[in-house]
């Protein structure tokens, strides 16, 4: 039977992809070796490594604009020390908007004095706040776009005098947006991109070396930009497959494309969820994520029956986090809106039943 998988990541991704990954495991380019044996520094690497970064620039629009693509390790987890490490000189603010929004904070500290610039934390973090001010001497603030857990995504970001940096890990590639007024993006690859490993950044080079701070090599993302993402061995698989999934967009249309399907999944799946009587959302409407939905039962007594029905249907992974409970179906690129149908169908046999 076909499963739907709506996990949130690791996640789904194209089947294409899967092919040629695998293809490239057993040998790669026809070398007769497999990609996870050959150095990194081969010139057959280098050019996976080249196009990985060619096509993120392109799709986030910052050719020519003074970025540097680096494929680096630790996940997004890693860069909430990187960042302020690079970028802070007294303070930075941060907007609180959820469990890795609160990690980036945690981290932060042990560098310098955040500012907490408002927290949906009153609520469980089910909206994005607003309205807030931003005071003029922060050294950068910083964002989570889209909060996987809560199923909340920030639409708008406010004018600023400092460098803006946003945690993108999951929906990164997703939607349009000017990504130019971003200084620092960084994202775990195991949502949009590929395989849990790598970590891409795009660090608009102007706003390094600012501190005159000693900084450790592996966290300097000059030493990282200045070996392009050699200074240690990369994480070979992970950035093939990111690459093969980048190439995979491409060859769709690019993010405006993929962003008319996923608003598409998006609508079908909220759409339901307001309409049926069994179900409630948790995120307020005007800040749902277009990548994560959440959404609970009305009534617990109907657990049972629901859960049954998503498995006789093949649905994986849409078990909501224990901060949250409930359901969560990540809507993620590679996701086809078939699979979300088959979710709305099983809600919908479910209020049959009931």
């Amino acid at each position: 039977m076909k499963k739907h998988n709506f996990s949130a990541g690791p996640c789904i991704l194209p089947q294409d992809v899967f092919q040629k990954a695998s293809e490239a495991i057993l040998n790669f380019n026809n070398l007769d070796l497999s990609l996870i044996e050959i150095s990194h520094r081969s010139k057959d690497f280098i050019a996976v490594m080249e196009q990985a970064q060619q096509l993120a620039l392109e799709h986030l629009g910052l050719e020519g604009k003074g970025y540097k693509i680096l494929f680096l390790q630790g996940g997004a987890s890693m860069q909430f020390i990187n960042v302020p490490f690079n970028l802070m000189k007294n303070k930075a603010g941060y907007l609180n908007t959820g469990t890795w929004a609160s990690k980036a904070i945690k981290e932060a500290k042990f560098v310098g004095e955040v500012v907490e610039l408002a927290s949906s934390k009153d609520s469980n973090f089910n909206y994005i706040p607003k309205g807030y001010d931003v005071p003029t001497d922060l050294d950068y603030i910083h964002f989570t776009t889209n909060n996987t857990i809560f199923g909340t995504q920030v639409k708008e970001f406010p004018e600023a005098n400092c460098p803006l940096v946003c945690d993108m890990s999951s929906d990164i590639f997703s939607r349009q947006m000017d990504f130019s007024k971003f200084d620092i993006i960084y994202a775990g690859a195991q949502k949009n991109m590929g395989p849990a490993g790598a970590t891409l950044v795009a660090v608009k080079e102007s706003v390094l070396g600012k501190t005159d701070r000693a900084i450790p090599s592996m966290l300097d993302y000059r030493v990282h930009a200045e070996k392009d993402s050699m200074f240690n061995t990369p994480p070979v698989f992970a950035v093939y497959v990111s690459m093969l999934t980048l190439q995979w967009l491409k060859d769709l249309g690019g993010v405006a494309a993929i962003e008319k399907k996923n608003q598409a999944k998006a609508e079908l799946l909220y759409n339901e969820i307001d309409r049926n009587p069994l179900f409630k959302g948790f995120a307020v409407k005007e800040d749902r994520s277009s990548m994560n939905a959440t959404f609970n039962l009305v009534d617990q007594a109907h657990k049972d029956s629901f859960d049954a029905l998503a498995k006789e249907a093949g649905l994986n992974g849409i078990n909501g986090h224990r901060s949250v409970g409930g359901y969560r179906a990540s809507l993620y690129n590679a996701l086809p809106i078939e699979s979300v149908q088959a979710l709305v169908d099983a809600m919908q046999e479910l209020e049959r039943k009931a």
